[in-house]
């Protein structure tokens, strides 16, 4: 356990992988310190098959943006710096926690950038995705594209993060979308469309 860990997680265990079989469950949250020399594939179902459906976030020594990618491709919610402050360990643990994902802002802008090569499912038979929800579901929608937080959306729209989440699953639901990345993506794509079109 490293200092910043043990500072943002006080209650916190850390167990090596090869004693993980006869740990007890954490009950919220996994994070997984990637090993150097073995794939990450099999380092993150390692630890899915023992901790079942709890969000994982793979941490890296020596972090990059494909690492990251194979992490979110492996299903983990989260990607970090090992070597990351308390408070940033924090913030990740509280968006994972709410559903959400944390890639970085660096890897957000990548993905952003090169959206082309990603199909976001039935974008391009979509003229307005806009069309398909409710008022409030464009307003939640906007926002969580855009980055922010369930609680930060509560506040400015008057509503409980639980409406929150409410809505964003019915969001998902109508535009055949997995998660908050796709859905900015989907934003992104159709406003880079009406800019070009201007």
């Amino acid at each position: 356990m490293l200092p910043a860990w043990l500072e943002a997680f006080p209650g916190a265990h850390g167990v090596a992988s090869a004693a993980l079989a006869g740990t007890a469950l954490p009950s919220a949250l996994v994070w997984l310190r990637l090993e150097q020399d073995a794939p990450l594939a099999e380092q993150v179902a390692a630890v899915r098959a023992r901790c079942g459906a709890l969000p994982i976030v793979v941490m890296s020594d020596i972090p990059d943006d494909d690492q990251a990618l194979a992490a979110l491709s492996a299903q983990a919610r989260g990607y970090c710096n090992s070597h990351a402050g308390a408070d940033l360990l924090t913030k990740i643990a509280s968006v994972v926690s709410q559903g959400g994902l944390w890639i970085g802002e660096n890897l957000m802008h990548r993905l952003l950038s090169v959206q082309q090569h990603i199909r976001v499912p039935e974008a391009a038979a979509r003229p307005d995705w806009r069309a398909t929800l409710t008022a409030r579901e464009v307003e939640v929608a906007e926002l969580a594209a855009s980055g922010t937080r369930y609680k930060e959306i509560a506040r400015q729209l008057f509503i409980t993060e639980r409406t929150v989440k409410m809505h964003m699953a019915a969001i998902l639901e109508k535009l055949g979308l997995r998660d908050r990345l796709q859905l900015a993506l989907l934003a992104s794509e159709r406003q880079h469309s009406k800019e070009i079109a201007i």
